[in-house]
């Protein structure tokens, strides 16, 4: 009879992914948030915005549609996205909040105040924080025509 290979088992290293960094040192991403009237979305990519890490919107944390862009699905959406961060090593976020712009709305809906509030609660480091609305030098017109919309 012939014996088992006996192979000897090697004790697993610790994997850890993201960057290698040294304790206490920041590492930074960029969180694009984009709140419209129907939802909020929080896009977490590296500095140069190539590399998505995370991204949740608030209707994959809420059903209803209505609450889609609610303050309450944008703290979710954002907690979410603070945890998969720490996750990855991420520590620290410049901040990039974005509303629907051009000839529609220039201010962002209810969700961007409460998603950058809730990311910086749960212990993300923020950096700096940017408006990107697009904001037009020579508008294209304005959709409803001459008269507006009529009911």
């Amino acid at each position: 009879m012939s014996k088992k290979g006996g192979k000897t088992k090697q004790p697993e290293q610790a994997i850890s992914f993201g960057p290698q960094v040294k304790p206490g040192e920041l590492v930074f991403g960029v969180a694009h948030i984009y709140a419209s009237k129907n939802d909020t979305f929080i896009h977490v990519t590296d500095l140069t915005g190539r590399e998505t890490i995370v991204r949740i919107t608030g209707g994959m944390k809420v059903k209803a549609d209505r609450d889609e862009s609610s303050s309450y699905a944008a703290m979710m959406a954002s907690q979410d996205v603070a945890a998969r961060c720490k996750e990855l090593g991420i520590t620290a976020l410049h901040i990039k909040i974005r509303a629907m712009g051009g000839t529609r709305q220039k201010t962002f809906g209810a969700g961007g105040q409460a998603a950058l509030r809730a990311l910086a609660r749960a212990g993300m480091r923020i950096g700096r924080i940017e408006d990107v609305t697009p904001v037009p030098t020579d508008t294209t017109r304005k959709k409803g025509g001459r008269r507006g919309r009529r009911l």
